[in-house]
């Protein structure tokens, strides 16, 4: 029988409108948007379904609306029958999967990533940092190019998304010094990101520090659903771990590739991303083009996903 994986998504993926389909439509999706409302005490939902768009990109923004966005999708998708035999979540999408996985309450994961998404913003002054995709050359090499490219200040690699598809990320000099490098090479390509601060490096402590005690406080259950964590790319199914992952990774890399490596080896074959866009299923695919790939974001993708599903099973 073959096993599924839930997969969501991070910062990236977010559009205005996003949600809006879902909830429309089906009572756990504006279930799941109502919860997230009341946990922050104003319309988180307005501004995923009507903008504006330069509102919803503020990271502090970004971060409860994806999240509120996932479950919905996640809540609509299992109301109908199907559920994962794991999930994981790429960096932000870690506490979703955690929601997913019935170890983390949908309105403290909203709070949570409100706070991370301000401290993340406040660590490091607008401008200061940088972030950059290389692709077409191995992890390794980008490695020792952002060592390399250093000279004293931070840049190291931020996501490992594929074999050739590293995302790094630090001091913005430095990270213009890697891309050269990397472009030297052998890199097919290199994209500056459009981001508000250098997420994943060691400029991101401060909002590591920030966030230790929120999460202590938090009440983390034993996992429902294994999930596999961004931090070590190992599978994780006690609470006290899910929350030690949570704290280590805001400074550590997203070992994304590893991850659905892994989650290949356990006889996983097919992949649902629950949320805006289907950026995930696109790392995913670049990994291994023979896993089965699907996506929920609106009725259409819920209707497709749940026919072929249901066809094979």
């Amino acid at each position: 029988m073959e096993k599924i994986a839930f997969i969501f998504p991070g910062q990236g993926s977010q559009h205005a409108g996003m949600g809006k389909d879902l909830c429309d439509q089906f009572v756990e999706a504006r279930e799941a948007f109502e919860t997230a409302d009341l946990a922050l005490g104003s319309k988180l939902s307005t501004l995923c379904f009507e903008g504006p768009e330069e509102e919803l990109q503020l990271t502090s923004n970004t971060q409860p609306a994806l999240v509120a966005t996932s479950i919905a999708a996640f809540r609509v998708l299992t109301s109908h029958g199907i559920t994962p035999d794991f999930v994981a979540g790429h960096s932000l999408g870690e506490y979703s999967a955690l929601v997913a996985a019935g170890s983390l309450a949908l309105a403290d994961a909203i709070s949570l990533v409100r706070l991370r998404g301000e401290l993340m913003q406040e660590a490091v002054p607008v401008g200061l940092g940088a972030m950059a995709a290389i692709i077409g050359i191995e992890a390794a090499e980008v490695s020792k190019a952002c060592v390399e490219a250093a000279d004293g200040e931070v840049c190291a690699p931020a996501n490992f998304n594929t074999p050739t598809q590293t995302v790094i990320a630090g001091h913005a000099d430095a990270i213009d010094r890697a891309v050269a490098i990397c472009k030297q090479r052998g890199a097919r390509k290199s994209v500056l990101l459009k981001v508000s601060a250098p997420f994943h490096c060691a400029l991101m402590k401060p909002a590591q520090n920030g966030m230790f005690a929120p999460l202590s406080q938090t009440a983390f259950k034993d996992l429902s659903t294994p999930l596999i964590n961004n931090v070590n790319a190992t599978e994780v199914t006690s609470g006290d771990q899910a929350r030690e992952g949570l704290v280590r990774q805001i400074t550590a890399p997203v070992r994304w590739s590893d991850s659905i490596t892994l989650l290949i080896s356990k006889g996983v074959s097919t992949f649902v991303e629950l949320g805006p866009r289907k950026v995930l299923l696109g790392l995913v695919k670049s990994i291994d083009r023979s896993l089965r790939l699907f996506n929920v974001e609106d009725r259409a993708s819920l209707e497709a996903t749940l026919t072929s599903l249901k066809q094979s099973s």
